[in-house]
């Protein structure tokens, strides 16, 4: 028998394996339970809401680099620090260090004539599409608490990350599939604090899949997702059963967010048991979008997860995010940077298109980037340090300028020098772009209103928009 104590040991997300035993096979469940496909009461916390103003951006596709690429070696070209490879740098605390010229070609690219360097071949192709932030930087150039503040605005400690407030604001846009989904996350740097809602009720913390971030050809893992021992109706009765008690508690003046969320994530997960699976069932996939991600060899990890990523917004789900680890290059840059970035080119390129052709791309804000840049300065003969203080990310399609290059760092590309774009500011901006004003998308926590850009506030880079 079920009890209060088997409701509160269930994950806080209610995708917990309580949740899940309640929830298989609901097409055959629901020619037995009336009102299984009505729509969502207004009153739920994930029905779409109004935006504040008119939104470029439906939707998102964070692109997510673990480690903290070399943007000098991918997207900020420096023909200064070419010429001057090998020689000291005497400035700051690399002040000694010799400089290091990257050992791959920038090209202008497009009509646009972005400059892209031969590490990305195929994403050169779109090059009128992406908007390079060149003059990006952050506050601390240690991998977890940038990490941290890259996905929830600030790095003490843990508050809603991005996709949470993103899902907060917006809602989503279909009832059978969560609205925040995370491909891969990582285990440390923050952990599920990088997807998770904080204070926010729970319903608005992602959901974590599985798979390999790190090139493999794994597939996509949601645990409990399947109950061999229970037929539907019998879930049922155990899934009423056991919101009959969250009720109880509700009405008994119980902690309303908390039991509110949880309600709602029993549901969903009941929900997701018709739809989830087909939608993470890429074995029926046309040979022609095969290789359009790159599902064989190198590219195989992470084309998987760029299709699961387009066939989830596709499907409604608001905020998705794809992580593609390793990038921490101290040493072995030669060789360990091309590896990563063939991994992850043609599967971005492929996504890119794949969304264009869909007529989805104009409406999909998709970003990439990482938790910092790397220095300009050799490290251990052929390696880069850490560098918060100027870096690069992109973005592309949802109301951004194509073929754009906004800011800038200096010669050698140490600092950001021009159109700085603080972590605050970025996240103003992806918001601004979803119609949600970052000053406006508030909550009320320990007696003021909480944001995603803190007090510090954040300032909209307007420049970058169509």
């Amino acid at each position: 028998m079920f009890t209060r104590r088997h409701m509160l040991q269930s994950t806080a997300s209610g995708f917990g394996w309580l949740a899940f035993a309640a929830m298989a096979h609901e097409q055959a469940a629901r020619a037995k339970t009336p009102g299984a496909d009505a729509p969502r009461s207004p009153k739920s916390p994930l029905a779409p809401k109004a935006t504040h103003f008119p939104a470029k951006a439906k939707r998102v596709i964070f692109l997510c680099m673990e480690g903290a690429p070399s943007h000098v070696d991918t997207f900020d070209h420096k023909p200064k620090l070419q010429a001057d490879t090998d020689k000291p740098y005497t400035k700051g605390r690399f002040g000694g260090a010799k400089l290091l010229g990257s050992q791959w070609e920038f090209k202008p690219r497009g009509k646009s004539g972005l400059p892209i360097s031969d590490l990305f071949p195929e994403l050169a192709k779109h090059a009128d599409d992406l908007c390079l932030l060149n003059g990006m930087h952050t506050d601390l150039p240690n991998h977890a608490q940038a990490f941290l503040q890259m996905h929830c605005g600030i790095f003490q400690f843990p508050r809603p990350s991005l996709g949470a407030w993103s899902l907060y604001g917006l809602g989503t846009e279909n009832a059978n599939l969560p609205g925040f989904i995370t491909l891969s996350p990582p285990s440390n740097n923050g952990g599920s604090a990088n997807y998770g809602s904080s204070f926010l009720p729970a319903v608005y913390q992602g959901t974590k899949i599985g798979m390999n971030r790190f090139g493999g050809g794994g597939e996509p893992q949601v645990s409990n997702l399947k109950n061999p021992r229970r037929s539907a109706d019998t879930q049922r009765v155990q899934l009423d059963f056991l919101q009959s008690l969250n009720q109880n508690a509700l009405e008994n003046g119980g902690d309303q967010t908390g039991i509110d969320g949880m309600i709602e994530s029993y549901e969903l997960a009941f929900r997701m048991q018709a739809e989830l699976p087909k939608l993470l069932d890429t074995s029926k996939e046309t040979r022609a979008t095969q290789d359009l991600y790159g599902l064989t060899g190198p590219t195989a990890g992470f084309g998987r997860q760029c299709l699961l990523a387009r066939k989830f917004v596709e499907a409604g789900v608001r905020f998705v995010e794809v992580t593609s680890g390793g990038w921490d290059h101290h040493q072995n840059l030669s060789d360990a940077l091309p590896a990563r970035c063939t991994s992850i080119d043609k599967p971005i390129a492929g996504l890119l298109a794949d969304l264009k052709q869909r007529d989805l791309l104009k409406d999909t804000l998709v970003i990439w980037g990482g938790e910092f840049g790397r220095t300009p300065t050799a490290q251990n003969g052929n390696g880069r340090d850490h560098n918060a203080k100027g870096f690069t990310t992109w973005m592309a399609g949802g109301g951004v300028k194509g073929g754009f290059r906004h800011g800038s760092t200096d010669e050698y590309g140490f600092e950001a020098a021009s159109g700085k774009v603080h972590i605050h500011d970025w996240h103003a901006t992806i918001l601004h772009l979803l119609g949600l004003d970052h000053e406006k998308l508030s909550y009320n926590y320990a007696g003021r209103e909480m944001k995603l850009t803190d007090v510090k506030g954040g300032t909209v880079v307007k420049e970058i928009m169509a």
